[in-house]
């Protein structure tokens, strides 16, 4: 082979390689995109869960955070403005993870994880987000996934995910 040849022929191979490698990489993109991001306006809980989270809520925090979740002495308020716009555009595995790792403050491991998922479910629906189909995750990895957002994104409306 000459000179000329060899030339040519590490060109091509240098510039399939290089058309490869950007296919490669386009593809690359495409797996790794990020999942989309839901909020608490998405049904992110079930009617049904959040009526086994009241009594739940009763039992084991309402003596610190009122009857109504009003907050009492110390203790936060867990409904109204105030505790909505506390929480407002973080994640929702942020308030579960509170919940789970801190409450009751007597003792967090005397409630289950599903029972706490349960609590805050009827923790949302007392704050008047909308339910769904699906039940709330017990697991923080998926709670990433749901932001708390203080008001209804535009263009959705409560019956959105009955």
């Amino acid at each position: 082979m000459t000179m000329g040849r060899t030339i040519g022929a590490i060109s091509l191979v240098l510039a399939m390689s290089a058309f490869l490698g950007g296919l490669a990489a386009q593809t690359d993109n495409t797996v790794q995109k990020a999942p989309e991001t839901r909020s608490v306006w998405d049904g992110v809980y079930t009617e049904e869960q959040a009526k086994r989270g009241e009594p739940l809520y009763y039992r084991e925090c309402s003596t610190c955070h009122g009857e109504a979740l009003e907050g009492k002495d110390e203790a936060p308020s867990l409904a109204g403005s105030d505790f909505v716009s506390s929480w407002n555009g973080l994640a929702l595995s942020k308030l579960f993870d509170k919940i789970r790792l801190t409450m009751p403050k007597d003792g967090p491991g005397q409630v289950g994880i599903q029972q706490k998922a349960d609590i805050l479910a009827y923790v949302l629906s007392v704050n008047k987000f909308p339910t769904g189909k699906k039940e709330l995750p017990q697991k923080s990895e998926e709670l990433k996934e749901i932001r708390f957002e203080s008001k209804r994104p535009e263009g959705k409306t409560e019956t959105t995910n009955k």
